[in-house]
């Protein structure tokens, strides 16, 4: 998810201020820069409230308390991050070049999004045109699918896809709904779809037993596809911050979205009302307050940039944009990871951003997550300090460090 606290919109009474400080003292901190105003011909209809990307805290834990820098694999503690492991120093050593490679990719091995327009690709889909980017190299190991999170695109990967493509064949795709892919009127949007579209792409396109690395809600469409166990084209998953479900609805567990629960109610109700829902929209999607949110989520602020603004920006024009946006965030949550994830027995990598304000670590998902290495074999953990919720573009340099040593340990099929 790149702009996931666009689907945690909260609209609440300025008489509830008493009630956010409360919240701001003892739990964290709403930035002051999250707020906008609500102004214009809908003034009257929304006086006295304000609209609230949310979750806009800060994790309360202390920092000293906090689970960081932290590595896991096959359910044992091996060392802080900022070594690398014991267990990778082979393949490490293998991969010198690439991994030289992927710690630039920060600075300048990344692709401009001129370019990765150039190279967009299109596919039939169910009556669908879905757009997707392929990026050719290694055909003797296994290819990646990039799988993007809410309101981003192909483009938030052009951090990625050089470095990646150095030793792997690297697919990104644009869900239905964002990007260059269609966002017909009307349709139901469910995580259920999504990873269908993921499983069909893998049948039509790719034709191979394929990684896939997804964040956010692109993360949970990855899971809900490989927890199909018939299908025998996903060979393995990659999870950045995976998320807990398509909306804030999914979090029913969190102490902090059941105070905010009717209020969540309250902007399904209000997003139906088509006037107030293209006021919203309007507001969320103009350039400096993406900004605002993109720097609230994201660690490393000197990568949010004007580039990663226009990413998020320009899909976001236009009627079918809105009615997406709307169906998104009013829709059902989907199934929870909680199910999902102890029936898949694949390799699974976790990377997740301490930093990260919408899915953090000592909330449900993050904890549930975290939890994980000691109770499956199969998954590997590594938490990555000062990151937030988009990790394989906040510091790639970290990503990729982790990402490179442990595909080139998968088993061979």
């Amino acid at each position: 998810m790149a702009v996931g606290s666009i689907t945690s919109l909260i609209i609440i009474p300025s008489s509830s201020a008493r009630f956010l400080n409360h919240i701001n003292n003892h739990h964290g901190q709403f930035s002051s820069s999250s707020l906008l105003q609500v102004q214009g011909p809908l003034q009257k209809q929304l006086q006295g409230f304000r609209v609230i990307p949310l979750p806009y805290y800060h994790n309360h834990y202390p920092h000293h308390h906090q689970p960081h820098g932290i590595s896991y694999i096959n359910g044992t503690k091996l060392t802080d991050t900022d070594n690398t492991p014991s267990v990778f120093a082979s393949a490490a050593s293998s991969s010198s070049t690439v991994s030289s490679i992927g710690s630039e990719t920060g600075s300048g091995l990344s692709l401009e999004v001129r370019e990765i327009k150039e190279r967009y690709k299109k596919w039939q889909w169910r009556g669908h045109t879905i757009n997707y980017l392929v990026h050719c190299t290694d055909e003797d190991r296994p290819p990646l699918l990039l799988v993007h999170g809410f309101g981003a695109s192909v483009a938030h990967w052009r951090r990625n896809i050089l470095t990646l493509s150095q030793s792997y064949t690297v697919y990104a795709i644009d869900l239905l709904g964002f990007g260059a892919s269609d966002k017909p009127l009307g349709f139901p949007y469910t995580m259920e779809v999504w990873a269908q579209l993921i499983l069909d792409f893998l049948d039509e396109i790719i034709q191979k037993p394929t990684v896939l690395i997804g964040n956010s809600i692109g993360s949970l469409a990855c899971v809900i596809a490989a927890s199909e166990s018939s299908h025998s084209l996903v060979r393995a998953l990659v999870l950045l911050n995976c998320a807990g479900g398509m909306n804030n609805k999914a979090i029913v567990d969190d102490w902090r979205i059941k105070l905010l629960l009717p209020l969540l109610w309250l902007i399904d109700f209000l997003l139906n009302q088509k006037g107030i829902a293209s006021f919203i929209f309007e507001r969320v999607t103009r350039r400096e307050n993406l900004k605002n949110i993109l720097l609230s989520v994201y660690g490393n602020k000197d990568f949010v940039d004007d580039d990663l603004v226009e990413i998020i920006r320009e899909p976001a024009q236009g009627e079918e944009a809105l009615d997406a946006f709307v169906s998104i965030v009013t829709g059902p949550p989907g199934p929870s990871p909680v199910q999902l994830m102890p029936r898949i027995n694949l390799p699974v990598l976790v990377l997740w951003g301490d930093q990260d304000t919408l899915t953090p670590l000592d909330g449900p998902v993050g904890k549930y997550f975290s939890s994980l290495p000691a109770q499956l074999p199969n998954i590997s953990l590594f938490i990555l300090e000062g990151v937030g919720h988009c990790p394989h573009d906040d510091r790639p340099d970290l990503v990729h460090e982790k990402l490179l040593p442990w595909l080139d340990l998968l088993p061979a099929l």
